[in-house]
């Protein structure tokens, strides 16, 4: 059999006013790249931080904004972002938002996906938007190239924005559940790994040395600590400028408004029992009662 029939296949694209999943069409991969998947404000960030210090580290300058580009952004344009990706002489380690159907598959990368119970995203979602600048809607509405329409303010209502993301599937961004499902089904590849934000938050330090053994990176015993407090929430809300795309320029706030308070359940406060087991209804229907189960933890 061949090996390869048996792996992902890319069958379609993604575009709206964030993404442009073609720009992975012409990237060259390489054996030893890595690939940080998640929906969306499921801990991305924080991951991409774990890894590059892990690889480059430990490293307090690291700017890990700067060394793992969003590929599937659809800014800058792929002229300038594809020659910077490919200049690299380090480890690479890439960031997508894409399901896994709409993102070219190595049998040779390791993917790296983070779950995170939906509510949770979008309350983290939420902050993101509601403090986004001029700026931002600027870059994303205003670079030639959308397709599909603007993304415009958010309601003043945290409640209406879950009830249009629930009802729209991911509204204003883009789908939730089949980005969640198809990573699901392809967690048993032994190239594949599937982390949940609550178990970062339980045990960072034992998720680390998971991450690093799947990635087969070597880490000195003595490194660990310094690695385990630069990846700290602490230290990177203190430290955010170098995780932030820009410094934090599109958030009038800055770096602070992107890495935010880094905590699950705040919608337990605001979400009333019927909001709260609609959401959990759906999961079931979209996932599974596994997955769905999986990506409710907290």
């Amino acid at each position: 059999m061949d090996k390869s029939s048996s792996l992902p296949r890319k069958t379609r694209e993604c575009h709206n006013h964030h993404m442009d999943s073609t720009v992975w069409n012409d990237l060259v991969f390489r054996d030893d790249d890595v690939i940080i998947g998640t929906y969306a404000k499921s801990g991305t960030t924080w991951v991409q931080q774990i890894i590059g210090q892990i690889l480059l580290g430990p490293d307090p300058e690291l700017e890990v904004a700067k060394l793992s580009p969003w590929v599937d952004l659809r800014i800058p344009p792929r002229d300038v972002k594809l020659p910077a990706i490919e200049a690299q002489t380090h480890r690479r380690f890439l960031k997508t938002h894409l399901p896994v159907d709409a993102l070219r598959f190595s049998d040779k990368a390791k993917y790296v996906f983070i779950g995170r119970d939906g509510r949770d995203v979008i309350w983290s979602m939420y902050n993101h938007h509601v403090n986004a600048n001029a700026l931002w809607y600027e870059v994303l509405n205003d670079t030639p190239g959308r397709i599909g329409p603007p993304i415009e303010p958010p309601p003043a209502d945290i409640r209406q924005y879950f009830h249009d993301w629930l009802e729209q599937d991911g509204y204003p961004f883009w789908p939730f559940w089949e980005n969640v499902r198809s990573w699901w089904e392809i967690r048993d590849l032994p190239n594949v790994k599937l982390l949940h934000f609550a178990e970062l938050k339980r045990d960072m330090p034992g998720m680390m040395r998971e991450i690093a053994d799947f990635l087969n990176a070597k880490v000195e015993p003595a490194q660990w600590a310094d690695i385990e407090l630069y990846c700290s929430f602490d230290w990177m809300k203190v430290n955010a400028t170098k995780s932030t795309p820009l410094g934090g320029a599109f958030w009038d706030a800055g770096a602070d408004t992107f890495i935010n308070k880094g905590t699950n359940g705040r919608w337990q406060s605001v979400l009333s029992a019927d909001e709260s087991t609609a959401y959990e209804t759906r999961a079931r229907a979209e996932l599974g009662a596994q997955c769905a189960a999986w990506l409710a933890q907290r």
